[in-house]
């Protein structure tokens, strides 16, 4: 019967690696469903939009100067996104491939703030929904 040691470094590289994948698959099931629902979101958003605001011209007043705050910070969110995505997801599943352990924790870092920012933006889009909400 053979021995066979396999260093600790080893171990923790492929679980890395493994796991990168794993969460990479799910992401990309994830986006099937995401997708189709953000495009749903805008097109009813827009809808309402029209409940509020009879003409464009009024988006430059209370409340729709709060409208288009609104709608400003969710096309950002959407850019942010995708970006996020797009630039973050691919690059992180290709580095765990590839077993650059050092550059992924840094990319992964920078991912983090991307993300802390998407939150801030969500909540700062749900207060303005609120207050859309309330009475002049």
């Amino acid at each position: 019967m053979w021995l066979v040691v396999v260093p600790a470094s080893h171990l923790i590289a492929s679980d890395e690696a493994e796991r990168t994948r794993i969460v990479g698959k799910i992401a990309k099931t994830f986006g099937r469903i995401t997708n189709p629902t953000l495009v749903v979101l805008v097109l009813t958003g827009l809808y309402n939009a029209s409940w509020y605001l009879p003409w464009i011209g009024l988006l430059l007043v209370y409340p729709g100067l709060i409208l288009l705050a609104k709608v400003i910070l969710v096309t950002a969110l959407l850019v942010l996104i995708y970006l996020h995505n797009v630039y973050f997801g691919r690059r992180i599943i290709r580095l765990a491939r590839e077993r650059r352990f050092d550059e992924l924790k840094a990319l992964r870092k920078m991912s983090r703030i991307v993300s802390a920012t998407n939150v801030t933006l969500m909540v700062i889009i749900l207060m303005l929904a609120v207050m859309l909400q309330i009475p002049p």
